[in-house]
């Protein structure tokens, strides 16, 4: 007598749910803390940004201009000053976590600079992970 046994439809029916009620209850709480930590990647690249700016500044009397950006950091600006004693950072500027460009302003809206991430969406404006991250001194 060779029976072969398997597993019933109702079973595999009932480890489905379970299985589905678990992905429901531990994905939304997986994708927040994604976007949380791609928030925190900004402020941390957005952080370090401002420190070089900062020496940049005390080397060369004034912050870069619209025009030379964030790239004076690395390469010595054409109306840059024979002050510049650069590269300020290691690598290149990357974009933010989200692939859109950091964008730079000079003057800045409450300080000398901002430098902002639009978040997820790349717009202005926003809440939650589309909000906007502002670093400025």
């Amino acid at each position: 007598m060779n029976k072969s046994r398997g597993f019933t439809l109702l079973e595999l029916l009932v480890v489905m749910v379970i299985i589905g009620l678990l992905a429901g209850y531990v994905g939304p709480k997986y994708f927040n803390k994604l976007g949380e930590s791609q928030v925190q990647a900004a402020k941390s690249q957005m952080n370090a940004f401002s420190k070089a700016l900062d020496v940049y500044r005390l080397d060369n009397g004034a912050y870069p201009d619209q025009q030379a950006g964030l790239n004076a950091l690395i390469v010595a600006p054409q109306s840059g000053s024979a002050k510049w004693k650069g590269p300020y950072l290691k690598k290149t500027i990357p974009n933010d976590p989200w692939d859109n460009p950091y964008i730079y302003r000079v003057p800045g809206a409450n300080a000398e600079f901002d430098l902002i991430s639009y978040g997820a969406d790349g717009r202005a404006g926003g809440k939650g992970d589309n909000a906007d991250i502002i670093e400025n001194p």
